[in-house]
């Protein structure tokens, strides 16, 4: 399975993903579900995946065949105007992926449902965090909803509804999405190390992080182990508004 966030605030924008797929108990692997573009100074791109693996990784080859293989008339992630642009040549990718295959993997009796989280910005224009479901149509995060998950998202979003806003600064985004990928890896097993992060701040056109966490990383270790004590520290100072 999957687990991927991505946090858009006025300061910067977070994106962090497992690397984790199984097709059952004893059939587990490791692939990346970030993957990312950037021309410093001009664009900075960051996708993530979920969903059906082939399909995924097909819209991913697809979309850096035309970056490779440039044809007259046809928009790159690379030479789009805009951010709204980006996410139209994703939408279509994935249309043009699900046309080709879909129907024989339906056939197959497999799910051809995938998510594609894209963000990033574009030079003159702000900052933009999209998500483009099977059908190649698409949503933008917003300051009534900066946040986007995809895959198992139900143990990390508590977090994140008490801590995310349009004014949090991007270390606290860090920080939230870090946690919440920790609540997901410690409540459901499909949902694995290593991690891939990637960190943007508003206007550098760069990435200011992006690096993989390993399962033996010390800072990720320090912070998980005082997150859970914190919860049970305040866990044990409820007690005395009990009821009962």
């Amino acid at each position: 399975m999957t687990y991927c966030v991505a946090i858009k605030t006025n300061s910067g924008m977070v994106f962090l993903s497992d690397t984790r797929t199984n097709a059952g108990v004893d059939n587990i692997s490791k692939y990346r579900k970030m993957f990312t573009w950037s021309v410093p100074g001009d664009r900075v791109i960051t996708m993530m995946t979920a969903g059906n693996l082939a399909i995924t990784q097909a819209v991913i080859s697809l979309l850096q065949e035309n970056i490779d293989k440039p044809q007259d008339g046809i928009d790159s992630l690379l030479n789009a105007e805009s951010m709204f642009r980006v996410a139209e040549i994703v939408g279509d990718a994935m249309r043009v992926i699900q046309t080709r295959y879909g129907t024989n993997i339906a056939q197959m009796g497999e799910s051809t449902l995938s998510s594609i989280i894209v963000g990033g910005q574009r030079a003159g224009g702000d900052m933009r965090l999209f998500h483009v479901y099977s059908a190649g149509n698409f949503i933008e995060a917003g300051d009534d909803t900066p946040y986007f998950q995809i895959g198992e998202h139900k143990y990390g979003k508590p977090i994140l509804d008490r801590v995310i806003e349009p004014d949090t600064p991007a270390d606290i985004c860090l920080t939230a999405a870090l946690l919440s990928m920790d609540s997901t890896l410690r409540s459901n097993l499909s949902v694995g190390m290593p991690l891939d992060l990637s960190v943007v701040v508003k206007d550098e056109l760069r990435f200011s992080q992006i690096r993989r966490i390993e399962d033996h990383d010390a800072n990720y270790l320090a912070l998980s182990d005082a997150w859970s004590n914190a919860i049970k520290n305040a866990f044990f100072d409820m007690t005395k508004f009990s009821l009962f």
